[in-house]
């Protein structure tokens, strides 16, 4: 189902302004790709949904090690959303940059205010933080 009333607000393109993982015994956030991380998230009204995002300072490859070390830097998928309540949205994955990914449903709860998006994941592990919970926190502001 698409977006409609109050949550109709988030369809649309928004540009990602920071994306921290946030640990849940202290608190303390670490920018996962840098402090000005690259990305787009596309919202439609036809309930299709579309992130990507980098870290700033890829560079290209000089040789196929390097050309494989840019996956650690990025992050992409897509798939058909749904909203629960006032906020919280479920994407049903179709399509990722990490197959193991394909086929799953991402969680993500949000809140607008002016022109700016945040978006929080469930709490979760992360391999830069193995054996420790926390979450994603992403700012977008509206394009």
């Amino acid at each position: 189902m698409p977006l409609t009333g109050g949550s109709g607000r988030l369809i649309g393109t928004w540009r990602l302004i920071s994306i921290q993982f946030e640990l849940a015994d202290t608190g303390e956030r670490f920018d996962l790709y840098g402090p000005h991380p690259l990305g787009f998230l596309i919202l439609t009204e036809g309930a299709r949904l579309m992130v990507i995002l980098t870290s700033a300072d890829r560079e290209p490859p000089r040789d196929e090690a390097d050309g494989a070390a840019l996956f650690e830097s990025m992050m992409a998928y897509s798939g058909k959303y749904r909203v629960e309540g006032e906020d919280k949205f479920i994407t049903s994955v179709d399509l990722a940059w990490h197959p193991a990914w394909n086929g799953t449903e991402q969680t993500r709860f949000f809140k607008l205010d002016n022109g700016m998006l945040s978006i929080t994941t469930a709490q979760q592990t992360h391999p830069l933080f193995p054996d420790r919970l926390g979450r994603g926190v992403l700012i977008w502001r509206r394009e």
